[in-house]
């Protein structure tokens, strides 16, 4: 990483910071590409880096609506783990876990990737229980877990109400010690700066308003800076999928858009040193860095594309929170933000080809989108570059909800049954 070491800090100190250079380019657009994806978060460009470097396949156009970063990827509380019950999502996203692991040194660009754990929250015998259960299966498949008991909580995280006259008495949880966290705009930046170094343009602002046809088959897209022609175009735009398909004339999809909130506290003395995920309702939190407490919960429980929430959801993660850690009650929130989220009907994502000819879709990513983005970019490069799924994501198919196939993953998607 000599363009960031140490040396070239000082050196761009003492020169007022002129001689940085930009992490990508700013390319002009060109006629026509092999491959358009349509949507620069974390899911497309890594699908753009390993397209290029796993495939070869180079002449590739990033076109993102915004600026890279302003979307999902920059609005999310950075959470890794692979402690899934499916073996379809175990081995999917231990994959992506094992893609983390060296993803730093992958990318050339410091992700700031850190395995502080990740543990479940047990608030009764029939949770942990349950949590055994998943466990076991996750041990059965070569993932690491272990079943802690009440004690080992409390010593893993100091501080927290596990009395037995808690609101919500802790009985134990599972912990995946390899999980952990990263920094949601390094991975953004990392994966720009990789993919641009192989060859692939990255279009920021420019908006695709429309779709090019030959007949039923997907050539190209019209943006907001021109048009752009491709013997593949594929879209991977997280909540805003249903918008953008529609411009394509698919107007009906298996995923809902819901907006999912986050908050930040003020800083206080470091003392939760794992990620943790609360069974007595929807919370999950951490400690960053900066000492700030940084969690979240449940989507707001309506259909939207607005990337900001409401209060009845920021009083229910708040007084979980406060059920947990009395003595945090009088920490003051910072600020809080929206991601909006692609909910599918099953939990589990959609890596497929799309409904149309030409056209490739990855979508459906609920709540575990930014820990799966490497895994995600690594399969979804495989099946466009030779056609079809890779193993790893052969059943993220699209037609499995007219199938029957589902892969329900409880407590991962949005619940269609209530609506």
């Amino acid at each position: 990483m000599r363009e960031y070491s140490a040396f070239a800090l000082l050196k761009n100190a003492l020169t007022g910071n002129t001689g940085w250079k930009e992490a990508w380019r700013k390319p002009e657009l060109k006629a026509s590409y092999d491959v358009i994806i349509v949507g620069g978060g974390g899911h497309g460009l890594s699908t753009a880096y390993y397209l290029a470097k796993e495939h070869g396949v180079r002449n590739i156009a990033v076109v993102e609506k915004g600026w890279i970063g302003s979307g999902n990827i920059g609005r999310n509380t950075t959470m890794i783990r692979s402690n899934y019950l499916h073996p379809q999502n175990q081995h999917f996203y231990e994959h992506s876990l094992t893609l983390w692991e060296n993803l730093s040194q992958e990318l050339n660009f410091n992700v700031m990737f850190s395995q502080r754990g990740v543990m479940n929250l047990a608030v009764g015998p029939a949770q942990l229980d349950d949590f055994a259960r998943r466990g076991n299966a996750m041990r059965l498949a070569g993932i690491d877990a272990e079943l802690l008991s009440r004690e080992q909580v409390a010593k893993v995280i100091p501080g927290m109400d596990v009395s037995a006259s808690a609101r919500f008495p802790i009985y134990g949880g599972l912990m995946q010690w390899r999980g952990g966290t990263a920094r949601h705009d390094a991975v953004a930046w990392g994966y720009a700066r990789a993919a641009d170094r192989l060859g692939v343009d990255i279009i920021e602002n420019a908006e695709v308003t429309g779709f090019l046809k030959d007949g039923d088959t997907i050539t190209g897209v019209v943006t907001k800076r021109g048009e752009i022609r491709a013997k593949k175009t594929a879209v991977v735009v997280a909540g805003s999928t249903g918008q953008v398909m529609k411009l394509a004339g698919i107007d009906r999809l298996p995923i809902e858009s819901h907006v999912l909130q986050a908050f930040v506290t003020e800083a206080v003395k470091p003392f939760i040193h794992t990620v943790a995920a609360f069974g007595g309702g929807h919370l999950y939190f951490t400690q960053s860095d900066k000492g700030s407490l940084v969690f979240g919960g449940d989507i707001d429980g309506y259909n939207t594309w607005a990337q900001r929430g409401n209060l009845p959801v920021v009083e229910d993660v708040m007084s979980e929170f406060v059920a947990l850690f009395p003595g945090l009650a009088r920490v003051r929130l910072l600020r809080s933000w929206g991601g909006l989220m692609d909910m599918s009907m099953d939990g589990s994502p959609i890596i497929a080809k799309g409904p149309l000819p030409g056209m490739y879709l990855n979508t459906g990513w609920c709540y575990g989108g930014f820990k799966a983005v490497p895994a995600s970019g690594w399969t979804f490069a495989w099946t466009i570059a030779k056609d079809e799924p890779h193993a790893f994501n052969r059943h993220f198919t699209l037609d499995r909800f007219r199938r029957g196939l589902i892969i329900d993953e409880k407590g991962q998607g949005s619940t269609p049954r209530l609506h």
